[in-house]
């Protein structure tokens, strides 16, 4: 008898992950009786049937391959030194169940965001306690000495309270928040658009392997998968959905950041950024995003606790000090 994990590993290596038609079905037939009408094309609409065809190897229709499917996600896990959690799981962070709730629309990047069928993940941390308390900060790959003295102010002192910092593992602000936890002794969390087992960037390789010893790293892409721009907007709904709220350091007008805090908006998520030089093109996106209702200005770590945390979270005196400008 197929359970509810072996069945959510299975749906997650026939169908592309944030599918809105998958996700709508497995909502309502549950994940078992899901995968039984994709895998045998049982009443199934055009777009479903779509998402059915559109990764899987025709030998997964047999019908004693669904243990085969889990099976084999399961030695990949264990060959990258990984492992995979499922909504089945108790290390499930319930809040990605959220997604599902802004899965809908004509546009693909605002429909296609359902929540992951299976995380796959490199750390000691437990991901549902981690994401517990946990803030991302996410920003411009390009990055100035303002906002790599703020962003990594801001992941140090948070990390110093006991938050968890999320971000996406790139360079520029990414990279220098994760920098900034792990300088506190705190927990990190980095998502990737890629496989768990591929470096990307390479120059950050270091960087990953620690958050691996101390933190955790985080896909739902199967190993040996690449990073491509449209998996890098796919990944940030669950760096926007896994966080009480997400703050954006220096982004340009089109920077992808924009994209995470725009989820974020639409989570009902905390959406907060830092300004910058009014003459900086890095901060364009921020002062942009800062004229949309609801994104709250932040300048220093209090004011983001403020913002997130729960009653009585904000412990502190609000006196610190304000990240410098001549950073």
């Amino acid at each position: 008898m197929t359970t509810d994990r072996t069945a959510w590993l299975a749906l997650a290596a026939l169908t592309q992950p944030g599918n809105h038609e998958v996700g709508t079905l497995v909502r309502s037939a549950g994940p078992v009786q899901a995968l039984d009408q994709l895998r045998h094309n049982e009443d199934l609409s055009p777009a479903l049937a779509a998402a059915a065809n559109s990764r899987h190897n025709p030998s997964y229709r047999s019908s004693d391959s669904v243990d085969r499917i889990a099976s084999d996600m399961l030695h990949r896990a264990d060959r990258v030194g990984a492992r995979i959690i499922t909504p089945a799981d108790d290390e499930w962070p319930r809040s990605l169940d959220d997604l599902a709730a802004i899965s809908r629309g004509t546009d693909p990047l605002h429909r296609d965001t359902d929540p992951p069928m299976c995380l796959w993940l490199r750390g000691p941390a437990r991901l549902a306690e981690a994401l517990d308390r946990s803030v991302s900060v996410v920003g411009a790959r390009a990055v100035t000495q303002y906002g790599e003295f703020v962003a990594s102010e801001l992941a140090y002192r948070l990390a110093e309270r006991g938050w968890a910092v999320v971000s996406g593992g790139a360079l520029g602000i990414d990279v220098t928040a994760h920098r900034g936890a792990l300088a506190a002794g705190g927990v990190t969390c980095a998502v990737l658009a890629c496989g768990i087992d591929q470096v990307y960037p390479v120059s950050n390789s270091a960087m990953f392997e620690r958050i691996a010893e101390e933190g955790l790293l985080i896909t739902e892409w199967p190993p040996g998968t690449r990073p491509d721009r449209a998996r890098f907007l796919t990944r940030n709904r669950i760096i926007a959905a896994a966080t009480r709220g997400t703050v954006m350091v220096e982004a340009a007008s089109r920077s992808g950041a924009r994209n995470t805090l725009g989820y974020a908006r639409r989570l009902e998520r905390s959406a907060m950024a830092v300004p910058g030089p009014v003459t900086s093109a890095l901060s364009v996106g921020c002062h942009l995003e800062l004229r949309v209702p609801g994104t709250v200005l932040v300048t220093r770590v209090e004011e983001i606790v403020e913002e997130i945390g729960r009653i009585g979270a904000l412990t502190e005196p609000t006196g610190g000090e304000k990240p410098s400008e001549d950073g």
